[in-house]
């Protein structure tokens, strides 16, 4: 496990690389300071494929008659409720994190698979970031993502677009998938598509994939009511009507 701790995730997107949970560290070390220097210039995502199989298991794919709008590296922590004196599994309640530009993470002049394969490392080293760094850092953020009073997931890209969301379907992380902050954790949380529901715009799918951490305790332990906060990282690729 190799670890480096720049000073704020800017530094990471414009020049400093740190791997968590990989042992693939010699895949960027052969990127040169160059190609690491981030990028400003607009990505062709058309060029770009969802991942959908976890090798095992494959998610549908999206919808005729939608295009890719936008790859966005989501940061933040899937919610549980734990009631006092249960030691059954926490109870999820939702989720809520940073939605970012993933533009500054991908070097100039290189493919869209190793475009892919970049992100998926950048997005175990995320888990292992404060939310609070990330949100301090230059790295531009898109969006935000919460679930609403009525338990709804909200995904919201501002002039991107807003999608108010039901889950399609649910594919197991792979078992090589980082377990959480530092590669210590319960696992990573499940891979999902969604679909759309009344009060979105602009968007009308979104995958969640190549996920880190995320995962609550098997058991809460009994003790008191309490909530429990799990880091998580993972892609979020948000689809709308070509």
């Amino acid at each position: 496990m190799v670890l480096i701790r720049p000073s704020s995730i800017a530094t990471l997107a414009f020049g400093v690389l740190a791997i968590v949970c990989s042992t693939e560290a010699g895949v960027l070390k052969k990127l040169s300071p160059k190609l690491l220097s981030g990028r400003t210039s607009p990505i062709d995502l058309s060029k770009f494929q969802v991942p959908l199989s976890n090798g095992s298991a494959t998610l549908p794919s999206p919808a005729p008659g939608l295009s890719l709008k936008a790859i966005t590296l989501g940061r933040g922590t899937q919610n549980y409720t734990c009631a006092a004196g249960s030691t059954a599994a926490p109870v999820a309640v939702g989720a809520k994190a940073d939605l970012l530009d993933v533009t500054p993470f991908l070097p100039p002049g290189i493919s869209p698979a190793q475009s892919l394969h970049f992100l998926n490392l950048i997005t175990q080293y995320l888990v292992s970031f404060d939310v609070a760094t990330i949100e301090k850092s230059k790295v531009p953020k898109l969006g935000s993502h919460i679930f609403d009073a009525t338990g709804v997931p909200v995904f919201d890209l501002g002039p991107k677009g807003l999608l108010r969301a039901k889950r399609l379907a649910g594919i197991a992380a792979p078992a090589k998938a980082c377990k959480g902050a530092n590669g210590h954790g319960f696992g990573a949380v499940d891979w999902l598509a969604l679909t759309d529901v009344p009060g979105s715009v602009g968007l009308k799918e979104v995958y969640r994939v190549e996920t880190a951490g995320g995962k609550a305790p098997p058991s809460c332990g009994g003790g008191d009511a309490h909530a429990i906060a799990v880091p998580y990282a993972t892609q979020y690729w948000f689809f709308g009507p070509s």
